[in-house]
């Protein structure tokens, strides 16, 4: 048969539409002797789909090579590819079990020129090349269905490294058009008629319209490269426990999707697994993504690739016994299970089948009110409600945006915690490289916590010289208060009027933002803030008074903390001035200052890298959390040698999770944003900016009782809390997000993300000013 009566593409790799050689053991054997000088006393045919594979050995039963003779279709381009392709990947990754391509005894030519690796001869007809290769362990077409899970997760990374292995090769003859390759399922509808099984010939049909509509458009934006394309069972040797100890044909090397290969490897491994299909495909994906991480759009299409690659199988192997180039039987001997993959795929639904793969689908726009009631069913009332009226369900981020599950944005302006901006790339990826490297704890050497503290240490006034890791302001804040109680003997602490300093046993109480009913605990004080505007409460006395208040309780005091912009109290303005009196007050009672850093640090207040150096204070204990890690959970305490020695001489502290590699490495990155973006000049401008906007739209309306600022930590104080909550969803509606705050709940809390920029300062305006404007009204 020659291509022109095929009913199939002119252009697709002719050696498909090519009957195999058709050489017997005495032909190999004299072959072998007169193109490799090899002596082998008997030859057993090994199988193939497309050329001629034996097994030559020696009088004494052993296996002394493998001798593969060509289809007389085959390009001889396609063959030296095949050979530079295997030695390109061994050089790369000289672990590989490859099989290598032997020079031609005497052959003429440099070393590295493939064409000495084959020698050409005649039969029947038709022109062949013999090439001659190791013999490589293990057992030929293994059952998958046999193998362990650890075995799926070993084929998975194998294919994983063959393919980073060719990623910087190429050569030509890649670029053809081999059926196999599913960028080319579309072609194989001319095949379709020669499926006998009318149930099978439909679930074809159904898989390539799906591949029409879903996986065309999309195909441009997938990873490209020269690959293996077919490293299945077929074509490799396992040992005993089913893992690869040869990979043995290069023959359906294409340039194409890099996912094809796993779409070819599951289309092997998968078959007949039945429910534990998914399972099986998972530990297949873990092996592969342990050296190549896949992208979203791979993840997405795997299923439709994989369905695709099936329905090739049954319509090429049709096609081929149809036309009589392979023995019926032989050529479908896969047709029956790959029909039941493909009914698997289809009965569970490709949205679901991308999830199973491990795709992260966008949600429905749909399950706002019924997502909101699984929330509340699971999660309990005690959690603090839902910000807004009607929910919003956020979806992605970017910078200071984020998108809704409709696909609506909001400019962020209440979130601090991605400090340096929302899925930033230099944190996240410095995240997910430690995280596919190690993650472990501070009982093992790791530099990584090493550098961080010694870069969080020179940021910080001298003396403040030791680091404890942990995982949260709540948690940096609770090993605050236990070096100062051990230090001091004392038990007594002290924060601002509504403060919130986290939610553990021990800080909760020196969260008057959350007491529990309102009642204050018996060895707490507070005192009121500043108020300028009013004349109230501008020197240490009210402080004073606090202490006095717990001495004549007989609680000494042991802390003062101290959020440096006052966040919870509504962003009162404190001068440093008055800061320093209240430190100094500290200090005469023989207490410690701890400078809560979780709000206003990492250059928040536009002046400098944490609050307390604006205010001129030099405390005794600094705690971080929340922008630390641009929303990994990570937490610090920095602090002087002498309380950890004093803390060090009555216990020891450890903390699993604290000081990880990978929470070290997004630590570590949101520093080098800081710097390079130089978030803290950034800050300056773009808070006075939206400072002055706001004071401008706020003029002349009477729901505005003052705007404080320092910074992007900004402070709109309302007539009243209904007002407030009103003009929150106003904003909301007109698309910026921002929270409230102070006891009244009357304050505007503006704090967004410091990779908010002076570009964005006119959508807050305009969507205040048109809130402002219609609060009014109504």
């Amino acid at each position: 048969a020659t291509i022109a009566t095929m009913s199939v593409p002119a252009d697709f790799d002719p050696v498909l539409a090519s009957a195999r050689p058709t050489f017997d053991e005495q032909a190999v054997l004299g072959i072998a002797a007169a193109t490799f000088g090899l002596r082998a006393a008997a030859a057993r045919n090994l199988g193939s789909e497309r050329d001629q594979t034996f097994l030559l050995i020696d009088g004494g039963s052993s296996s002394i090579a493998v001798m593969k003779l060509s289809n007389a279709a085959e390009d001889p381009a396609t063959l030296d590819m095949e050979a530079l392709a295997v030695l390109h990947a061994k050089r790369v990754d000289p672990e590989l079990p490859l099989a290598l391509p032997w020079r031609v005894p005497g052959a003429d030519g440099d070393a590295a020129d493939p064409a000495t690796r084959r020698v050409a001869i005649d039969h029947a007809g038709g022109h062949h090349y013999v090439r001659m290769y190791d013999v490589l362990p293990g057992h030929q077409r293994s059952d998958p269905l046999a193998l362990s899970d650890a075995a799926l997760r070993s084929w998975g990374e194998t294919t994983a490294r063959v393919g980073r292995a060719l990623r910087s090769f190429f050569h030509p003859a890649a670029q053809r058009t081999m059926l196999w390759d599913v960028q080319h399922a579309p072609r194989t509808r001319a095949m379709v008629d020669t499926i006998r099984d009318v149930e099978q010939r439909a679930l074809v049909e159904r898989v390539l319209d799906r591949f029409d509509e879903v996986v065309v458009p999309a195909w441009p934006g997938l990873r490209a490269q020269v690959i293996h394309s077919d490293l299945t069972t077929d074509n490799a040797l396992v040992d005993d426990a089913g893992r690869i100890t040869g990979i043995v044909d290069f023959g359906d090397m294409c340039y194409s999707a890099l996912i094809v290969d796993l779409a070819s490897l599951l289309d092997s491994l998968l078959n007949d697994r039945g429910p534990d299909l998914f399972r099986a495909a998972r530990l297949v994906l873990d092996g592969y993504q342990r050296v190549t991480p896949l992208e979203p759009l791979e993840l997405r299409l795997l299923g439709e690739l994989l369905a695709a690659r099936a329905a090739v199988t049954i319509a090429i192997s049709s096609w081929r016994s149809d036309r009589g180039l392979e023995d019926a039987a032989f050529a479908e001997r896969y047709n029956d299970p790959v029909a039941r993959t493909i009914s698997t795929l289809l009965d569970t639904g490709w949205d679901e089948v991308a999830r199973q793969f491990g795709a992260d689908l966008p949600a429905s726009p749909t399950g706002r009110v019924s997502l909101a009631a699984r929330r509340a069913a699971t999660m309990g009332p005690a959690l603090e409600p839902l910000t807004y009226e009607i929910p919003i369900h956020l979806v992605d981020a970017d910078g200071v945006w984020l998108t809704d599950v409709e696909g609506r944005r909001y400019l962020d302006a209440y979130n601090n915690v991605p400090c340096v901006g929302h899925n930033h790339p230099r944190v996240t990826e410095a995240i997910a490289r430690q995280a596919r490297r190690l993650n472990t704890n501070l009982r093992y050497l790791h530099e990584g916590a090493i550098r961080l503290a010694e870069r969080l240490i020179a940021t910080c006034p001298p003396g403040l010289d030791t680091v404890f890791f942990v995982n949260s302001g709540s948690e940096a804040n609770d090993l605050a208060w236990r070096l100062a109680t051990t230090v001091t003997g004392r038990h007594g602490g002290l924060c601002t009027d509504f403060a919130y300093h986290g939610i553990s046993d021990a800080i909760a109480p020196l969260s008057p933002e959350s007491w529990p009913g309102g009642r204050q605990p018996e060895h707490i004080e507070t005192w009121p803030v500043p108020d300028p505007a009013r004349g109230q409460h501008l020197d240490a006395s009210a402080l004073q008074a606090a202490i006095g208040r717990l001495d004549a309780r007989g609680l000494a005091l042991a802390a003062v903390f101290l959020d440096g912009v006052l966040t919870s109290d509504g962003y009162p303005t404190l001068e440093p001035v008055q800061a320093q009196a209240w430190l100094d007050a500290t200090h005469r009672a023989g207490a410690l200052w701890i400078a809560d850093e979780v709000q206003g640090g990492y250059g928040r207040t536009g002046e400098t890298m944490w609050s307390f150096q604006r205010l001129g204070l030099v405390p005794d204990i600094v705690t971080l959390g929340k922008p630390m890690g641009n929303g990994h959970p990570v937490g610090a305490v920095i602090t002087r040698r002498d309380i950890a020695q004093a803390f060090a001489d009555e216990t020891v502290f450890f903390s699993t999770f604290g000081g990880n590699p990978v929470s070290m490495a997004a630590s570590l990155a949101v520093l080098d944003v800081l710097e390079d973006e130089r978030v803290v000049e950034r800050t300056a401008m773009a808070g006075g900016a939206l400072r002055d906007a706001i004071r401008s739209v706020a003029a002349g309306h009477e729901a505005v009782v003052e705007v404080r600022a320092v910074g992007l930590a900004i402070g709109v104080e309302l007539t009243d809390r209904v007002t407030a909550v009103a003009i929150k969803e106003g904003l909301r509606q007109r698309g910026v997000l921002v929270g409230t705050s102070g006891r009244a709940g009357n304050v505007l809390k503006v704090r967004p993300p410091l990779a908010f920029t002076t570009a964005d300062v006119p959508i807050v305006a305009e969507a205040l000013a048109a809130t402002l404007s219609a609060t009014e009204v109504r």
